[in-house]
């Protein structure tokens, strides 16, 4: 069994205070949908955040100290995913396991050389949030049911033909209907992602708390939930500005198909884009120790 210092072992009523708070900062964060969703209810913006991208609830509200931390008396570890048991003087203790890392290399180099690649161009703050209007151009297949559309069918196609899609997002791009993919500015495919992405894109800066969670437990939850708190503001200026009626939901819109609705939207896309830079930076450098510590 793998020993480890003591110097790097947690002891149990400190990392059991952590982990408590942050489960707690999750609760204050999404407690009242989680009590909806436990209710049967579904909701158009937040469930997105845990459908589209797969990481459930009760994943985010677990804790992780990062790779090269152990945790004291942690048995419960043991179920999860990337840990392992090691030796100390006094006792077992549990941590990220160094094979799940080496197994993480491949997504590892990945997602640092899209973070890397995204931060050294400029934003671009023109697309005014269109990808959703373009999601449902000139079709029937609606992608929130539950709500309808707020200028009708007719009104939002105009919107869509207004003005020049400029989305740069392949996994936004990739649900455009078909009579909306030959409007956008360039076609994007899945081997030009990491050559589109810019960091004004309200999805590329929602994508880094996917980015994270996909190397959990090897960062540490701190991160993590610091780049869910960008996504949760960053999916709700989505939907604000899409073609949605989510005033059921108490959003008030924000009006794109009108010049002061685009200058709200640049506004607050600027704001989401100056928070994001320094997460993209802090998991940017996680990455960069981590592949460090695979060699």
């Amino acid at each position: 069994m793998p020993v480890l210092p003591d110097s790097r072992v947690l002891a149990p009523a400190d990392w059991r205070a952590r982990a408590a708070a942050h489960r707690d900062r999750v609760d204050a964060l999404i407690g009242p949908y989680l009590d909806a969703r436990r209710a049967g209810e579904k909701h158009p913006v937040i469930d997105f955040l845990f459908t589209y991208y797969g990481h459930k609830p009760a994943q985010l509200r677990r804790w992780h100290p990062g790779y090269g931390v152990a945790l004291a008396d942690a048995p419960e570890y043991a179920e999860w995913r990337g840990y392992h048991r090691v030796s100390r003087d006094s006792g077992a203790a549990w941590t990220a396991d160094p094979a799940f890392l080496g197994r993480r290399r491949g997504t590892l180099e990945f997602v640092a050389g899209l973070l890397s690649a995204t931060a050294t161009r400029p934003a671009q703050l023109s697309c005014f949030g269109l990808h959703e209007w373009a999601m449902v151009y000139r079709s029937d297949d609606i992608r929130h049911q539950q709500v309808p559309l707020r200028l009708g069918r007719a009104g939002t196609d105009a919107v869509v033909e207004s003005m020049q899609l400029r989305c740069t997002h392949f996994d936004a791009f990739r649900f455009f209907t078909p009579g909306a993919i030959p409007l956008n500015i360039e076609p994007l495919t899945r081997d030009t992602q990491v050559d589109r992405e810019q960091p004004g894109c309200l999805h590329a800066n929602m994508d880094i708390y996917k980015w994270g969670f996909k190397l959990v437990p090897l960062i540490d939850s701190d991160l993590l939930l610091d780049c869910f708190e960008l996504a949760c503001a960053a999916r709700e200026l989505d939907m604000k500005a899409s073609p949605y009626d989510l005033s059921g939901y108490n959003y008030v819109p924000v009006r794109i198909e009108t010049p002061a609705g685009r200058a709200e939207y640049v506004r607050a896309q600027a704001d989401l884009a100056a928070r994001a830079a320094p997460l993209r930076e802090r998991l940017l450098g996680a990455c960069t120790a981590l592949l460090a510590a695979t060699a």
